[in-house]
């Protein structure tokens, strides 16, 4: 990534881990059909987020992984 995706990682990650976040919330908020904008699916192809619950877009949870918590927390 470069150093500007690199920043907007670091922003969806801090949005997800501020407070509880749903599927539909996340999706609404963060997917992009530009090709250039692609955080939210890098962040599940590079296993930084996880998806938790009955498979409904309004009850399942966005969590950070563990990954995901080291990127945040400056780790790699």
């Amino acid at each position: 990534m470069g150093e500007s995706a690199d920043l907007l990682m670091l922003e969806f990650l801090g949005w997800i881990s501020s407070r509880r976040r749903t599927y539909s919330e996340a999706i609404n908020a963060w997917q992009s059909t530009c090709p250039r904008h692609t955080v939210w699916e890098d962040a599940i192809i590079e296993g930084l987020i996880q998806l938790d619950g009955n498979g409904h877009p309004r009850d399942t949870e966005v969590k950070l992984t563990p990954r995901g918590v080291a990127m945040l927390n400056g780790g790699r």
